[in-house]
This record gives C-alpha cells, sequence and structure tokens, in this order.
C-alpha cells in the first residue's frame, strides 16, 4: 500500500464534474494498492499517518499531528502510485490490485483512518474521473509504503 500525503490548507474533488467535497486544515492522502496488501497495511498505515508529526506548533516546528490540530482529512484511490516507467514512455499498471481487491481495501482504510482520527473523512468516489485542487502547506509531501515500513 502507498500513500501520498500532503498537508493542505484546502483541498477539494469534484467527482464526474459535479458532485464537489471539501476540506480545510489537513491531510490529503491519496492511496495506492497492490494484490499484496492485507488489513494489516491498513492498521500500520492508518497509524502512521494519524500520528504523523507535519503541523507546526505555536513556534513554527512540525510537532504536531492531524489528531492535535483537529485537522480534517480526504482520501483519494490512486491506482497510479504504482505506474512502473521502466520500459517505454506508456506506463504500466500491473502492481495495482484489481478493483475487486481494491477498493474493499481502500473502503477499510477510510474506516480505519477515520476511527484513528475521531473525524469524518472525506473521500471521492472509487473508480471516478476526479478532478482535484488543493493547496499544498508548506510543501509538505510525504510518501509512506507500507512494505518498505518508510
Amino acid at each position: 500500500m502507498r500513500a501520498l500525503i500532503q498537508r493542505v490548507s484546502q483541498a477539494q474533488v469534484i467527482i464526474d464534474g459535479d458532485e464537489k467535497r471539501n476540506i480545510a486544515n489537513g491531510l490529503l492522502i491519496f492511496l495506492g494498492i497492490e494484490e499484496a496488501d492485507t488489513a494489516e497495511d491498513i492498521k500500520w498505515l492508518s497509524a502512521k499517518i494519524s500520528k504523523l508529526r507535519i503541523f507546526d506548533d505555536i513556534e513554527g516546528v512540525m510537532n504536531n499531528s492531524i489528531l492535535d490540530i483537529n485537522g480534517e482529512a480526504m482520501v483519494i484511490s490512486q491506482f497510479t502510485l504504482y505506474a512502473k516507467t521502466k520500459k517505454g514512455n506508456r506506463p504500466s499498471y500491473i502492481r495495482s490490485a484489481d478493483p475487486k481487491i481494491s477498493e474493499p481495501l481502500y473502503l477499510d482504510f477510510v474506516k480505519q483512518f477515520s476511527i484513528d482520527i475521531s473525524k469524518y473523512v472525506v473521500t471521492g468516489d472509487f473508480g471516478a474521473h476526479m478532478d482535484i485542487t488543493l493547496n499544498n502547506s508548506g510543501p509538505v509531501t510525504i510518501w509512506i509504503d507500507t512494505k518498505n515500513k518508510e
């Protein structure tokens, strides 16, 4: 499981050119899932992100987590996080899990993250065309892969 995490002052997803969902200060998490991912990956990743100290304290030092600032969260499924670009110019997504596997894991991650931060988590719609706008605060962008535990 891979997550690309961005600290945002705001983020919005527009689903199929129509429905809009927004968050303010918090985290925008792009989540990629491969076939080898399990419930253990979900638990580890959710706990790691919820405790990640990437928000400024009163002295301007990144010492606070999303929990500490009572921040909001948005999770967007993104199979392209597993793109292979070694051969040719067209990325291969063979490592991304089939939707029958990835959608339930995505929903389980959202549920677990909501529990871990004690707050509703905004989502896109799995498999839909989505336009995302965000203001990356910092900028702060973190990449986490559960297989490497980093």
